[in-house]
């Protein structure tokens, strides 16, 4: 599919067991401008060849499939740095969400989103910026803190190596705002945003913002002022 004018196409690469659910994903993806999946698989295993092979900006993924989970297939993709990954859950068993975000996922989505909020996700996690499914943002990010392993000893030495303004945007990723709002509250450049957030993730040794958000929450960073 040809990309929107002045804007490159967003290449997906969709894996579901369910062969109805996967076409209906790939029809939704496939007639949105400026997206184009590029890669179909019915398992983690095959997901994660497909990432190896084809490099996509974003794997779509369910959390249950036979021969390798999503969560197996994530830590994989987001470790080798193969693309961006965004989870489909049903959210019915906590346990499963939680496990893909330690293993780095950069968004969450439920699966009965409409097109509009599946083509929405696929773009803003295409963007750099961490999705999480509207209706379990606060809940997800709560719950999981409260269970997640305290920060160790080395991460909280790492805060220490940042600079102010990284801190500034480490502490507006715990209130779930995405680069541009960043942006807009600390009045830098979207791109200076991006780049901010590319070094906390590397000095903290963090796989995705929405990790990055989840430690701000648990060190209890306070919200940068407005200016």
């Amino acid at each position: 599919m040809s990309s929107t004018a002045g804007a490159a196409t967003v290449r997906v690469v969709l894996a579901d067991d369910q062969p109805a659910v996967r076409a209906g994903l790939a029809l939704i993806l496939d007639g949105s401008p400026g997206v184009e999946v590029v890669g179909e698989a019915a398992d983690g295993e095959e997901a994660v060849r497909l990432c190896r092979e084809l490099r996509p900006d974003v794997a779509v993924l369910d959390v249950r499939m036979p021969r390798r989970d999503g969560i197996s297939a994530t830590r994989e993709i987001v470790t080798d740095a193969l693309a961006d990954v965004l989870v489909l859950t049903t959210f019915d068993l906590d346990e499963y969400v939680f496990g893909a975000l330690r293993a780095g996922a950069a968004g969450f989505l439920l699966k009965d989103t409409d097109a509009d909020g599946l083509v929405d996700a696929v773009r803003t996690v295409a963007r750099g910026d961490g999705f999480i499914a509207p209706a379990v943002t606060r809940r997800l990010i709560t719950a999981f803190a409260a269970t997640a392993p305290t920060a160790s000893a080395a991460t909280r030495a790492a805060l220490d190596t940042l600079t102010p303004r990284e801190r500034d945007v480490l502490a507006c990723l715990g209130l779930g705002l995405s680069n541009q709002q960043i942006a807009d509250r600390l009045v830098l450049a979207e791109s200076t945003t991006k780049t901010h957030v590319s070094r906390i993730l590397a000095k903290l040794d963090l796989r995705s913002r929405v990790q990055a958000a989840i430690l701000a929450q648990e060190l209890g960073l306070p919200p940068p002022p407005h200016p």
